[in-house]
């Protein structure tokens, strides 16, 4: 699925997240990323009022809800969306993970973690990975991005494409010559 940040759900999913994102100081914001943040798996999420809201508004913007897969899916993404404090300016998650802290020359996530990421063998394991990952990006991720590599994820049969996405988009340490 294609999301845009200029209609249907992937306008309701970015608005949702740059209000909790961006306006954490208003009580139902605070309120909202505080719940999702304490949800420690997909289930965890799917139990909140906050995502069950969101959930809502993005059937109503045309989210289709047949799928349970897709609906696990969505359910992860909102849970990582509330550990991104700022929306980066790449194309690829893998590339923002990669990205180094200025005056570092180690990335926000190391290769060890990012081939763990990859290795996961489904979204739940994925969910997990990234919920540590996120929060040691201060530069942040690209929302919408993370949104649709996760809903792919979730499919079987599309796994296999994103893992090749991130690895190629990843900037893999340069092997030392001996």
């Amino acid at each position: 699925m294609k999301l845009s940040k200029d209609e249907g759900p992937g306008r309701v999913l970015h608005a949702w997240w740059r209000e909790v994102a961006q306006e954490r100081d208003k009580g139902s914001a605070r309120a909202a990323r505080a719940i999702l943040r304490r949800a420690n798996d997909i289930t965890a999420v799917t139990l909140t009022q906050p995502y069950q809201q969101l959930f809502r508004r993005l059937r109503d913007a045309g989210w289709d809800d047949r799928f349970a897969v897709s609906n696990d899916a969505l359910a992860a993404v909102v849970g990582l969306l509330v550990h991104i404090e700022t929306e980066a300016a790449q194309t690829s998650l893998a590339e923002a993970m990669s990205q180094c802290p200025a005056g570092s020359t180690k990335p926000y996530v190391s290769e060890a973690r990012f081939r763990r990421l990859l290795e996961a063998p489904d979204i739940d394991a994925l969910f997990v990975g990234l919920r540590r990952a996120l929060p040691l990006m201060s530069a942040g991720a690209p929302v919408l991005v993370l949104a649709e590599d996760l809903l792919s994820w979730a499919r079987p049969e599309r796994r296999d494409e994103v893992k090749k996405r991130w690895a190629y988009r990843y900037a893999w340490p340069q092997a030392t010559a001996h």
